[in-house]
């Protein structure tokens, strides 16, 4: 999964449910002395132990304690990860996407937690239309605050229509949903129309 996320040595990371710290380890790794890992985990007994963990090897990297849903980083990521699965996207997350090719690899999860890691790649000159691609099948533990049951509902009904590889992109408000809608949430809603298309 990391690997079609592209990163560069430099990049900006932030890492939503870091748990222990092992896949901050990775990321840290990836992006060098030079980038930046934000690992975000609600759990504070985990988040102690990821900082402890890791605090010496890899200095380019800050655990926060705190909810993923939630935090506002003080720039623009390169990229954000979300290792829980969720029925709905954070605003804040796609706020905080750097405005060229910003991407965020999120699984979305249905009662069972099974989904897909989707990723979402901010374009250029356009806030409200995202690229969204189907990345790979997951099964993974829920997101704590990122689990709505209308949200679920609607997860649900939208894969007996069709599966995950028919999404193409994540638009936002103020543009409202069309005949290309594969799932609507608040303020957000994911399309079978490629980002650019009018």
């Amino acid at each position: 999964m990391y690997d079609q996320l592209e990163l560069s040595r430099g990049d900006h990371v932030i890492h939503v449910g870091a748990g222990n710290g092992y896949y901050r380890a990775i990321l840290a790794e990836i992006v060098g002395p030079g980038g930046r890992v934000i690992a975000i985990e609600i759990d504070p007994v985990l988040a102690a132990r990821a900082k402890e963990n890791l605090a010496t090897a890899w200095p380019q990297t800050t655990v926060i304690a705190a909810d993923g849903l939630l935090f506002q980083p003080d720039r623009p990521a390169d990229a954000i990860i979300v290792n829980a699965g969720v029925t709905h996207f954070s605003s804040v997350w796609l706020d905080a996407l750097a405005s060229k090719n910003g991407r965020l690899l999120v699984p979305l999860t249905n009662a069972e937690r099974c989904g897909c890691f989707l990723m979402i790649t901010r374009q250029a000159g356009d806030p409200c239309r995202n690229a969204a691609q189907f990345a790979g099948r997951v099964g993974i533990i829920p997101c704590v605050g990122g689990r709505d049951p209308a949200a679920e509902e609607g997860l649900t009904a939208a894969l007996a229509r069709d599966d995950f590889t028919a999404i193409r992109s994540l638009r936002r408000a103020p543009e409202e949903p069309d005949h290309t809608c594969w799932l609507a949430g608040e303020g957000w809603w994911l399309s079978t129309a490629p980002a650019s298309s009018g």
